[in-house]
C-alpha cells in the first residue's frame, strides 16, 4: 500500500522551514551593468564545513505519479538545485518525523536546501534535467540516507 502526497506549487512562506527559494521575486536589490542588469542580491545562505563547489548534476526524466522511496540529507552542508532551463521541477522534503511534502518550482527557480534537511533526488519531470548544484566539497561523510519501507505516490490533486 502506498500513501498519496499532492504537490503544491513552491512559495517563499511553505518552503522557509526546509530551505530558500532561489527567484528574481521583486524589484532588484541593485541595477547594475550600466543600467541593464538586475541583481537580486544573496537569495540563499551556503551554510557548510568545507569548501563550497559548483557541480553540474544531469539527472534522468521522471513521470507523475512519482514513486517516492528514499530521501536524504547532508549534515555537513547545504545544497542548492539550480535548473539549467526554464523547466519547472519536483521538489520533495521531509520533516525531522520524515512526513514528506512536494513541490512544484515555477519555470527557471532554484532551492537551496538548509543543511540537515531530508530531502528527495533530484526529480525533472520535463526539459533536460540539467542542474548547476551547490554544495559542500570536502572528507567526511556528508549523505545519510532513508529508505521508506511504505512507499509514497507523489500525485497533483485534480
Amino acid at each position: 500500500m502506498t500513501h498519496d502526497i499532492s504537490i503544491t506549487p513552491l512559495t517563499t512562506q511553505a518552503f522557509a522551514p526546509f530551505g530558500d527559494v532561489l527567484n528574481c521575486e521583486g524589484d532588484p536589490d541593485k541595477i547594475i551593468n550600466a543600467g541593464l542588469c538586475g541583481r537580486f542580491h544573496d537569495r540563499a545562505k551556503v551554510d557548510c564545513d568545507g569548501r563550497v563547489g559548483i557541480s553540474l548534476f544531469r539527472s534522468e526524466l521522471r513521470q507523475l505519479p512519482y514513486k517516492l522511496d528514499l530521501v536524504e540529507r547532508h549534515p555537513l552542508g547545504s545544497q542548492a538545485f539550480i535548473p539549467m532551463s526554464m523547466d519547472p521541477f519536483l521538489v520533495i522534503v521531509a520533516d525531522t518525523d520524515l512526513q514528506p511534502q512536494a513541490f512544484i518550482t515555477a519555470p527557471g527557480e532554484g532551492i537551496n536546501f538548509h543543511r540537515g534537511v531530508w530531502h528527495g533526488v533530484l526529480t525533472p519531470l520535463t526539459g533536460p534535467g540539467l542542474f548547476a548544484v551547490i554544495d559542500r566539497i570536502g572528507k567526511g561523510d556528508n549523505l545519510e540516507e532513508h529508505h521508506f519501507t511504505t512507499p509514497y505516490r507523489v500525485i497533483f490533486d485534480e
